[in-house]
């Protein structure tokens, strides 16, 4: 029999444009509530497609756009999204970029995650951008604290940190969202620090967000079904 939904998977609609967005929907039907729709559907129509699956679907809406700029532009751009019926909108986690973001959404329901370092990235990486030395996941564990601090509902980090996030007593209450979650057996693709998402939800995760093991599966709907059967076990 197959399993209900359950908002701790939110799928990721990494696809072209909404068209395509809506026909994934239509796949997956009743075993996904939960949808991030990402910078890279901005331009294909992506805040109408986040408009359908809220208003028409009843679908929680992840707008996944890593804002970053002064704070009076981030202020601004929440504003303007926090008119749409959203749940949770990422920003980076520089503490003044999140401080004006949560400016822009009072008043609004709209969640405010920060990004602490993206999962595609490891520390060769933070070395050719000039971040200053020191552990990945210190690094991590440090700006998930300054963004709680500059008030942050949430932060997004990779599942390999998540217990070093929970464990700080600024993380109490906010929410802890995982991308870089790949079934086991799954193709990690670009991600460089991946788990499961049994061991993500055990290491203090809320969400996972799951895209290409779902979106590019022969069959979605199972391919989602399978994840959900692990999330049950939890």
């Amino acid at each position: 029999m197959p399993l209900p939904a359950d908002d701790r998977l939110i799928v990721a609609m990494d696809v072209p444009n909404a068209i395509a967005g809506l026909e994934l929907a239509a796949k997956l039907g009743d075993s996904v509530s939960f949808y991030k729709i990402g910078l890279g559907m901005l331009t294909g129509g992506g805040l109408a497609l986040a408009n359908e699956l809220k208003a028409e679907q009843g679908k929680k809406i992840f707008l996944d756009m890593k804002l970053f700029d002064i704070g009076a532009t981030v202020e601004a751009a929440v504003r303007g999204l926090a008119q749409f019926d959203l749940d949770f909108l990422t920003v980076h986690g520089d503490p003044y970029v999140v401080k004006a973001a949560k400016e822009g959404a009072a008043g609004k329901p709209l969640k405010i995650l920060a990004v602490t370092i993206l999962t595609s990235l490891d520390r060769a990486d933070l070395d050719g951008a000039l971040i200053r030395e020191g552990d990945l996941a210190d690094l991590v564990v440090e700006r998930a604290g300054n963004a709680f601090a500059a008030g942050a509902d949430g932060v997004i980090a990779s599942p390999r940190e998540a217990a070093l996030i929970r464990a700080l007593p600024e993380a109490a209450g906010k929410l802890l969202v995982t991308p870089g979650v790949r079934p086991a057996g799954a193709d990690l693709g670009d991600q460089k620090r991946v788990e499961t998402p049994a061991s993500a939800l055990a290491a203090g995760a809320d969400h996972l967000v799951v895209g290409r093991p779902i979106w590019k599966a022969e069959d979605p709907r199972a391919a989602a079904q399978a994840i959900l059967q692990e999330i049950a076990a939890i």
